[in-house]
């Protein structure tokens, strides 16, 4: 008889950390904030009750994850799955790490490339020794403009 009830009470913690784990990753749909696990709300309890039943009745997780979407929408789950509607909001941080990449390395391409120093190089047949470079440099490089530009823009832009 006590092997009996060990199993129903192990069978219970199962069901009981299954129904907490989904209960977890559902956003109660009164609140929005909340998970129905953290909400005290009537719709909470209820979804929490069904859960339970579902789990009870051999439903597996992602049987249940899906019926909640059917009934509830996408919105309900707390990690929306990758498809073709959510592939911006997936991706938008690479493409912006990746313009900002483009911008950082085409400044510093600017920045280390002076148009008239090649020109020079390719007319003399021969390139400057640094000390030409840097005379060149000081001669074509226009003189800082006025102080109406703050420093961090000039020193953010290179110029």
């Amino acid at each position: 008889m006590g092997n009996e009830q060990d199993e129903e009470l192990k069978k219970a913690q199962v069901v009981d950390a299954r129904a907490r784990n989904i209960s977890h990753n559902v956003r109660c749909t009164e609140c929005g904030s909340q998970s129905i696990e953290d909400s005290q709300a009537d719709i909470a309890i209820l979804l929490r009750k069904m859960i339970r039943d579902e789990i009870q009745a051999g439903k597996t997780d992602k049987d249940i994850f899906k019926k909640l979407e059917d009934d509830f929408g996408e919105t309900v789950l707390y990690a929306p799955k990758f498809d073709m509607q959510t592939a911006a909001l997936w991706l938008s941080p690479l493409l912006v790490a990746g313009v900002a990449g483009g911008f950082w390395a085409y400044k510093k391409h600017r920045q280390n490339t002076n148009v008239h120093i090649m020109a020079l190089d390719l007319v003399r047949g021969a390139p400057l020794t640094p000390k030409e470079k840097e005379t060149m440099l000081d001669i074509l490089t226009p003189p800082p403009p006025g102080g109406s530009t703050p420093s961090w823009w000039r020193s953010w832009t290179g110029r």
